[in-house]
Order: structure tokens, then sequence, then C-alpha cells
């Protein structure tokens, strides 16, 4: 790799000495809002049952409840992504990202006293509010404090933070269910945020676009609209098990076709919130591909396997969320490491290895059933974890360097809305695809069950966990249907697994296709002056 140290020059520092100096500090204390807000949404999948369970022990939250509480966050979470970013860009990175843990603290504290189910979905979507403006915010400053030779090692290290925050979420969980009320896993946000925005208030320099132009407000509102209502489709789909339903296709329809304006407006614009051009750049968007595409398989599997290892398994909720921690040991070696395998194969070869890791890991749970040795599912989420850490780090760097510096907040805000976006609808559409195969699973046994009305046939047969409960309450009677729960599950679960599987591959295809090589990511420009997409599409032409 070229660097200026080893060719006799001596680049032009464009972070100021005193920010430089501090700038580790600055990235721990990014990596701190970071965790708390990735941390929250896992620690939820582990407290759902608890939440469901009747009052005075949970709130007594239907199944419908439960995903929305899920979903509220989300919906908002990824619908304000876009806007976030560019009122970072606008009106400084510092007071954006403090603002948004404020907000995300506040929430927190009105989610763990809830009183009813409406309520914490109410409060849930306060959360995503606020974290909708800390995430394009974190990233944004990275790039801002560290020149473009340090910022592939931060990035690896701010992955490494977001993968350690998914793993550890359900350790958290299931350690302060087993101590405290379910509120807890809400309410331990606080003293983070505390201690968070303090540091930030301290350490964290603001930034912002010196030149952000006239306001856009004909693209933001289409930005919001357009993706609020493809969530939204998305989520509705998954919940509905069926996405021909009308309503979801005339749902997502509606928002593509916002979006479709969007764009449009942004070419026609003379003062655009995003450059629309950047996407002619084929690295620039194989890589957002890559991280809609990864993570719609990732989320989607993880959703699933947390049922695998509690439900039929029978593992509490601490030791499910212990048996992530391969995933996040993985991630914490190999993220910041990424930069040199990058610099030693090229960005191409290094993600489409981690892309075939991962699909290889997907194919991996086929082997997996009742009775399968534990380790086999371990060795399977380190395998996870290294192919994510080879990943995201690159992919995000092709990103974040592919925009000028004082748009980095919009840039942040592409990474983590397709982020989102992908994982939304991994969540929502292979989620659907195991409620389907395993009612197409259960129905018979529930069908030959004597005692159970068409209603409660029609209930147990909505999830595994619905079907164990049933069995539970029949009492020896219903050990015959909790052992046909535990095999549809594990066939279903197959069937997931494989179109995660297949969704991985074409990711690696993606990038394999459309990444640059080793010679084109050997020697980065300095920073501030790399071409934008438009001229190195002319160079390529040429």
């Amino acid at each position: 790799m070229t660097t200026p140290a080893n060719t006799g020059e001596e680049p032009a520092r464009r972070v100021p000495e005193h920010i430089h100096r501090r700038r580790w500090a600055i990235l721990t204390v990014l990596m701190f809002s970071v965790l708390v807000v990735v941390l929250d949404n896992s620690i939820l999948n582990v407290a759902m049952k608890t939440i469901a369970s009747p009052e005075p022990t949970g709130l007594g939250a239907t199944q419908s409840e439960l995903e929305w509480a899920i979903n509220s966050y989300t919906l908002v979470f990824a619908g304000l992504l876009f806007t976030a970013g560019l009122l970072g860009d606008r009106v400084g990175r510092k007071k954006v990202l403090i603002g948004g843990m404020v907000v995300f603290g506040l929430g927190s504290v009105l989610a763990a006293f809830s009183g009813s189910p409406t309520e914490l979905i109410v409060f849930r979507a306060v959360m995503g509010l606020g974290a909708a403006f800390v995430m394009p915010a974190t990233l944004a400053i990275l790039v801002n404090v560290f020149e473009r030779d340090e910022q592939a090692k931060a990035i690896g290290i701010w992955v490494a933070a977001v993968g350690l925050a998914i793993a550890i979420g359900p350790i958290t969980g299931g350690l302060l269910l087993e101590h405290f009320w379910w509120g807890s896993v809400f309410f331990v946000n606080v003293p983070v945020v505390l201690v968070a925005v303090v540091a930030m208030a301290i350490l964290v320099p603001d930034s912002r676009d010196p030149a952000p132009g006239r306001l856009d407000p004909v693209g933001v509102t289409l930005s919001v609209i357009g993706l609020v209502l493809v969530v939204y489709g998305i989520i509705e789909g998954g919940q509905l098990a069926d996405f021909t339903d009308p309503e979801v296709l005339a749902t997502i329809g509606a928002g593509l076709l916002v979006l479709t304006g969007f764009v449009f407006h942004q070419k026609r614009s003379d003062h655009p919130s995003i450059d629309v051009g950047y996407f002619r750049n084929p690295a620039f968007s194989a890589a957002i591909a890559a991280i809609a595409l990864v993570f719609f398989a990732l989320l989607g599997v993880t959703f699933f396997m947390i049922f695998y290892t509690q439900s039929v398994r029978g593992y509490s909720a601490l030791q499910s969320g212990l048996l992530l921690l391969p995933v996040a040991a993985a991630q914490l070696i190999f993220a910041p490491r990424a930069r040199l395998v990058v610099d030693r194969f090229g960005a191409r070869a290094a993600c489409t290895a981690g892309m075939l890791m991962v699909a290889a890991t997907f194919f991996g749970f086929l082997t997996l059933d009742r009775d399968s040795p534990i380790w086999v599912l371990e060795v399977l989420f380190f395998i996870q974890g290294c192919g994510m850490a080879h990943i995201m780090p690159p992919v995000t760097v092709a990103v974040m360097q592919a925009l000028p510096r004082d748009k980095a907040g919009s840039g942040s805000a592409l990474n983590n809305t397709f982020r989102q976006v992908g994982g939304a609808m991994g969540v929502a559409v292979l989620g659907s695809v195991l409620s389907t195969a395993y009612r197409g699973g259960i129905d018979d046994e529930l069908a030959r069950t004597p005692g159970l009305s068409d209603a409660q046939r029609h209930t147990a047969g909505e999830s595994v966990e619905a079907t164990l409960t049933v069995a539970e309450r029949m009492g020896p009677a219903g050990r015959r249907l909790a052992a046909s729960a535990e095999d549809a599950f594990i066939h279903a679960m197959h069937i997931t697994s494989i179109g995660a599987g297949a969704v991985a591959l074409v990711g690696a295809l993606v990038v394999g296709c459309f990444l640059p090589g080793r010679e084109a990511t050997a020697g980065p420009a300095p920073a501030g002056t790399r071409p934008g997409p438009r001229e190195a599409a002319g160079k390529a032409r040429r």
C-alpha cells in the first residue's frame, strides 16, 4: 500500500492537530453511543417472552403487540436516518449526536416504566427517533477526526463495536431478567447515555458541511414518506406472512413510487439532498447493496436462532445470549484487522470470501437438529462472525470514502439506511418463510390433537412457542405435540437457512463483480484530492 510515509511526501493534514491527538478517545466515546443503540434492539429479543407474560411479571403483550414493540423502533429509525444525516451535515454532527442520545435516553426511561403494551410501542418509537440521529452522526464524526490512511482501521473498530453489541445484547438482557423486572432491559441504557453525553460534550469536536447550500424540503419529505411506506409494507407483509396481500403490495409500491420521485427530484434539483450520481460508481453501489444483502440474511437468521436455542434446545435467555459470544469474539478479533487483508488481496477478494463464509454458515445450519452437539453451532457462529468482519469494514470504507468529508453525514445515513431496510426486510421475509413452513409442518398434528377448538389450533400454529405453550397446558398428553412442534420448527429453520444462504451467495456475486480489486485499492488518493463519481466514471471510459 503506497502511503506518504514511503514516498517521502508529507500529507497535508486536514484534521487539526489538537483533534488528531485525541482521535482514539473520540472513537471510544462514539463506540459507546453505537453500543447502546444497537445493543438495545438485541436485548429486546430476549425479553419478548417475559413481556408477553401476564402482569405483574410482564405486560401481557400479544404476539402482534410484541412485533410492533420491535417494529415501531425500526419504522421510525429507518424512516428518519437519511434526514438525520442531512441535518448533521447542516447544523453540526456533535449537536445532532448529543440531541439523539438525550432523546434515546428519555425514550428508554419511558419504555422501562410502560404501563401497557401500547405505551411500550409508542416509547420504543421515541427511542427509534433518538437512534436515527445517533447512528449517522457517529460514522460521520469518525471520518472527520481520522485521516484517510487511518479511516479503514477506525471503521473496522466501529464495525466490531456494532457486532459486539448484537452479541452481548442477549447476554445483558438475560442477566437483567434473572435479577430485575422486564423494564430493566431499557433502563440499563440510562447510565450509559449519561456518561456518553458528558464525554461527548468534552471530547467530540463539532463538524458540518461548510457549504450545505439551500434546504431541500421536497427531497427530505419524499425520502421520509418513501422510506416509511416501504418499511411499513415490509413489516406488514412479514406479520401477515403474505407479501402478495393487496394492502402490502400497495404500500410497498407507493413507497417505491415516492422514492422514484425522490431520485427524479434529486437529479433535476440544483441543490439536491444527495448527489445520485454517486450511484453510477459501481464500487459505491456494490458496497451499498452488500450492506443490505448481508443484513437481510443475518438479521433474518438471528431472529429464529433465539427460538432454536430457547424453545427447541431449552436454554435460558442468559445461556442463549452466551451462545452468541463466538460471533462477537470473531468480529472483535478480525474486524479491526480487515484492512490488512484488503491491503494484501483487495476489497473484492476480502468481501467475496467473507460473503461465502457467511453463506457457508447458513447452509451449515442444515446440520442442526434437536440433539446436535452445541459446539457445532458455536463453530458456525464463529465462522459467521469472521465472515462479517471481512465484509462490513471494507464496504463501509468504500461508501464513506466515495463521498467528500463535508458530506460524511449523508454517506453515513445511506450506509445505515440500507443496512436497516435490509435487516427489516430479512426479519419480515425470512420470518414469513419460517412462519409459513412451520404452520405447514404442524397443521396436521394440530388437527389430530383432541380437545382443541379451531381457534386454539389457529393460535397454536402461529409459532413454535405458541404450540409448546398449548402442549404444556395439556400435561403428559401434550408430549407428542411438543415433539412434533420441535421437528416442524427444525424443518422450517432449514428451509429459511437455505433462503438466507442464497441471499448471501447473491451478495458474493455482487461484490465479486463490482468491488475494486487489489490494484484499485492499493494506493488511495490523499484526502480531499480524489475524483468524484462523475470524474471517475469519465476516466474509466477513457
